[in-house]
């Protein structure tokens, strides 16, 4: 059977108790902190003298006028000259965590982002339609030779943690929104393979805020739950029963078009409420520190056990997509963390390069190999370095809560 194909990413169910209020944040290789996002923001500091760096989005390009820029504050000047209102975002280099944005930028408008990065490589990207995600390239930030500044109050670092991964829930959101569209355009149209490539790289989206999703506790049971979780009378409807049907076991009955077809508006319809939903949820520093740990037991319960995707065998996608979920929320926090306990810091920071450099193991091609071709020593030995991951992580929220 085909196994389903990811974009390029970097390497980086459920019962009534797996439910969680808890969220999570984006990730990053190097400490930023968002400086302001203004309609009129003045350059400062070691980009200033080259002045605002211009981006013109449009439908197809994200031109923008440098590929590097020496560190400290950063000025995007971001002109829409396309037809579709669009956003601008600078993100860490993996492409996840969101350093700064600024959106809603109508045709013919431009505004201005300002930022203070670090010396490192990001990614920028455009998002014509605020859909997907975006057109991106390469961005390097060279070494002034001028330390950044970071404010030294312990709240607006917090403040500033919770802003980025907000940012953060929107994106992850939004691309799960389009993912689900063509999945479930394939998925309804009887295209199996494309379906199948499409399946664990669309539900790594929700992997990563999976504690946000399930916050909405009406929603989470449609989209999520697998045949064991069903209450009786239960319809089951989500990405589990398109699972079942597109990696069918022996003796499975194939569900029939019309079925197909309805399934698929379903689950888009459903994902399409989440994503309004999400638009207005309000996150807090213990949201994120708590969601950190409860993406770590995600993993600990389902991902480990290879129960979460029954048929696919997916599971270290899913598994991968909570670890980046757990990481990212640390790594929003770890600017104010650092402040109240850098042992702390250095730690989680080592633990989550261990699990990473362990799931990488288990990488082919963009994605990963199946969780059923593993070894039980594979898997006993990213058991215990979740574990070894937990007890530290689960200190975050007490640490960065006043």
């Amino acid at each position: 059977m085909p196994g389903p194909t990811l974009p390029k990413i970097s390497f980086p169910k459920k019962s009534a108790a797996r439910k969680s209020l808890a969220v999570i944040a984006a990730a990053a290789a190097v400490p930023l902190v968002l400086s302001g996002c203004t309609d009129n923001a003045k350059p400062s500091g070691s980009s200033a003298s080259a002045g605002p760096i211009q981006v013109t989005s449009t439908t197809t390009e994200c031109k923008i006028s440098a590929t590097s820029a020496a560190s400290g504050n950063l000025s995007f000047a971001v002109k829409n000259d396309g037809t579709e209102v669009t956003e601008f975002y600078l993100l860490a280099e993996d492409g996840l965590r969101i350093v700064g944005e600024v959106e809603n930028i109508g045709p013919g408008l431009t505004r201005n982002l300002v930022v203070t990065a670090s010396p490192g490589k990001y990614t920028t990207a455009c998002k014509p339609g605020m859909q997907g995600d975006g057109i991106r390239s390469a961005f390097q930030v060279t070494d002034s030779g001028t330390k950044s500044t970071v404010d030294a109050d312990f709240q607006k670092l917090v403040d500033t943690g919770v802003q980025q991964y907000t940012a953060y829930v929107k994106d992850q959101t939004e691309q799960l929104v389009t993912g689900t569209k063509a999945f479930a355009d394939a998925y309804a149209t009887g295209d199996s393979a494309k379906a199948r490539d499409l399946y664990a790289s669309t539900r790594m989206h929700w992997e990563r805020i999976e504690p946000v999703a399930e916050s909405f506790g009406d929603l989470d049971p449609k989209l999520d739950a697998r045949e064991a979780d069903l209450e009786p009378g239960q319809t089951w409807t989500g990405w589990h029963r398109a699972e079942e049907d597109l990696f069918p076991p022996t003796g499975y009955t194939a569900l029939s078009a019309a079925e197909r077809q309805a399934l698929a508006a379903q689950l888009v319809a459903d994902t399409e409420e989440l994503g309004k939903r999400t638009r207005t949820v309000e996150l807090s520093a213990d949201k994120l520190g708590n969601g950190a740990k409860e993406l770590l037991d995600e993993v600990a319960r389902g991902k480990v056990t290879g129960e979460e995707e029954t048929w696919s065998h997916t599971d270290l996608w899913d598994f991968q997509a909570n670890v980046d979920g757990a990481r990212i929320a640390f790594e929003n926090l770890k600017p104010a963390l650092t402040q109240k306990d850098a042992a702390l810091a250095t730690s989680l920071d080592e633990k989550f390069a261990a699990l990473q450099a362990e799931l990488k193991k288990h990488s082919k091609g963009y994605g990963f190999v199946y969780y059923n071709e593993l070894k039980p020593a594979d898997v006993q030995q990213l058991a215990a370095l979740v574990d070894a991951l937990g007890e530290p992580l689960s200190k975050l929220t007490s640490a960065v809560v006043l």
